[in-house]
């Protein structure tokens, strides 16, 4: 069985858990190492049992948070929201009109952003996302401008909730945006997603500790 599907197997249950011991740089660059101990609890002795031991290195890595300690779920994946502002291309957002309630449209503005990127992503750490050379309100009373330059995705959502409040908007994605480096390698990045923990790389590779990889 290839390692990464025994790590996940080790994490499936309702009493499997893991436990991230260490986290630090690696020896090429852009890497980072996970020590990570698979564990299952066990409630005669009321604790937990080891099943396994990991490292994961992850490779090309962009972006991160952690924290060591217990979790309970792992995952890999190539279709996360924490990957929109690296996989998808910036996008230009115009408008042009006034709402007819501004605060309201601002609320709109700010519940889609939250359910694009739900607790992954906020407009407080974020502040490139909309154009900040001027409030928000400000902005949209002027009746034309930049609202912001976001992830297409996100582009795509504002430009519903602008039509919503019957303002006209235009999208302009960057130019030579591509998802292959001149080698025809994939540019598109993954997220390792250990519960609110993350790392963002262009790849993974998990073995099992004092084994061989598979």
């Amino acid at each position: 069985m290839p390692k990464r599907d025994q790590l996940l197997s080790q994490l499936q249950g309702d009493s499997d858990y893991g436990v991230l011991l260490v986290a630090q740089m690696g020896g090429a660059p852009n890497e980072v190492q996970l020590i990570v101990e698979t564990a299952r609890y066990d409630p005669e002795v009321e604790g937990l049992r080891p099943t396994g031991n990991y490292i994961i290195r992850a490779l090309g890595v962009r972006e991160h948070r952690l924290t060591v300690g217990v979790f309970g779920s792992l995952a890999i994946s190539d279709d996360h929201p924490l990957l929109y502002h690296h996989n998808t291309p910036i996008t230009a957002v115009h408008f042009d009109g006034k709402p007819q309630d501004i605060h309201e449209l601002v609320l709109d503005i700010s519940q889609a952003y939250v359910s694009t990127f739900g607790p992954w992503r906020n407009l407080i750490d974020m502040q490139d996302d909309l154009n900040r050379s001027q409030p928000l309100v400000a902005l949209l009373a002027s009746g034309y401008g930049l609202l912001g330059t976001m992830p297409k995705p996100l582009a795509e959502r504002m430009a519903r909730v602008l039509a919503h409040h019957h303002i006209k908007a235009s999208q302009s994605e960057q130019a030579g945006f591509e998802t292959l480096d001149e080698h025809g390698r994939s540019r598109l990045l993954k997220a390792l997603l250990l519960d609110q923990s993350y790392v963002v790389a262009l790849d993974f590779t998990i073995e099992e500790m004092g084994k061989r990889q598979g």
